[in-house]
């Protein structure tokens, strides 16, 4: 049988997505097991993890090879377990006899000059790298409104608005469901604080855009793509995430809520509605064969698109480990093709020969 394992973090991480493919693997020659990177042993190539015993419909722990596919779904942190994880998983990628589903993309400012010598740079929020804080306080007096990004950062977790007012700069942000502010009197009590962030983890910088609604919630468009069980891209579908009103973020983990995108763009004139549906074809025929062509092979990436006040269209981040929850939200119906996709693609590259896909880039470990 095939064996195909799934690599998390931790056992909780994404259980059910988990068990609900693993409950549909034996059907197709695989058998699935479920471990951690940190439970690999060195010395015996073995692994302690679990295996999804079919008959019982169950998880049972168990010590097995390392599997000849696998599923990574690893989200890194900045504890002390992804830290002694990254090297293991970079030591996996580099296996002969370890095939990935998909290798993953690199972070957010290496993913930005790939794409920026692309057919797909108009459509990049101009991103550059912050050595200090004075990069900042510059770009403040420049365009009085910015957005600071963590380069590894995910789920919209520690990104920053910055404006500049007469008199005072204005700091914005979102954690656990609140929107939370602060006013620096001076640039020289902004820096003190910029500089603690900037020493934590590397940042980027980019202008503020309007993508936000009439009820001034951030809204952008997110689609899933994955390849199918004959190896070519097709999309899933697509959803609007709203967020909350005078927020940043539209991310559903920051509490935003999913509408779908037929009654979204419903609401657009003809003309608006055509320009849009086209544009967004535009950039999902062609990322993936783009990314694909400058990096490694993928299995799935979700791509998060923000419609500006003006019309324009921005990509603002592309995730080659998406969830599933806006487009499940939208079309329920789904649900069935999301659990199953793994195991198709998977079996397609047992079933052919992807021996270009062992090469290893050290670079997508964090996506």
């Amino acid at each position: 049988m095939i064996t195909f394992g799934i690599m998390t973090l931790n056992f909780e991480s994404e259980a059910s997505y988990i068990y609900q493919i693993a409950s549909r693997s034996h059907s197709f020659g695989i058998e699935c097991y479920h471990f951690l990177p940190s439970t690999i042993n060195p010395l015996t190539n073995q692994v302690q993890g679990r295996r999804f015993d079919n008959k019982e419909q169950r998880w049972v722990e168990d010590e097995f090879p390392i599997p000849s596919l696998i599923y990574d779904r690893c989200f890194y942190g900045d504890d002390e377990h992804s830290k002694q994880c990254i090297p293991i998983v970079s030591w996996l990628k580099s296996r002969e006899d370890s095939t990935f589903l998909g290798f993953g993309l690199p972070n957010k400012l290496d993913l930005y000059e790939t794409l920026s010598h692309s057919s797909l740079a108009p459509y990049l929020p101009l991103s550059q790298a912050i050595g200090d804080s004075s990069d900042v306080v510059n770009a403040l007096k420049k365009q009085k409104r910015i957005i600071l990004k963590p380069i590894n950062g995910s789920q919209g977790f520690g990104i920053y608005y910055l404006k500049k007012n007469e008199k005072s700069i204005h700091v914005k942000t979102e954690k656990n469901k609140k929107i939370i502010s602060r006013i620096f009197p001076n640039e020289s009590k902004l820096c003190q604080w910029l500089q603690s962030l900037l020493n934590y983890r590397p940042y980027l910088l980019q202008p503020y855009l309007e993508l936000s609604n009439n009820d001034s919630q951030p809204f952008d468009i997110r689609i899933l793509l994955q390849k199918d069980e004959q190896g070519l891209w097709v999309e899933r579908g697509m959803g609007i995430r709203v967020g909350n009103t005078g927020g940043l973020l539209s991310n559903l983990s920051a509490g935003g809520t999913v509408n779908d995108f037929p009654s979204w763009s419903s609401t657009l004139s003809l003309v608006n509605k055509e320009y849009i549906c086209n544009e967004l074809n535009f950039i999902t025929t062609n990322l993936p064969h783009i990314l694909e062509k400058e990096i490694l092979p993928l299995f799935e990436i979700g791509i998060d698109i923000g419609v500006a006040k003006n019309g324009a269209l921005w990509i603002l981040d592309v995730n080659s480990k998406p969830g599933r929850k806006v487009i499940v939200k939208t079309k329920p119906d789904l649900q069935e093709t999301l659990f199953l996709a793994p195991l198709l693609y998977g079996k397609y590259l047992t079933d052919t020969d992807h021996k270009e896909r062992k090469s290893y880039y050290e670079k997508t470990l964090y996506h």
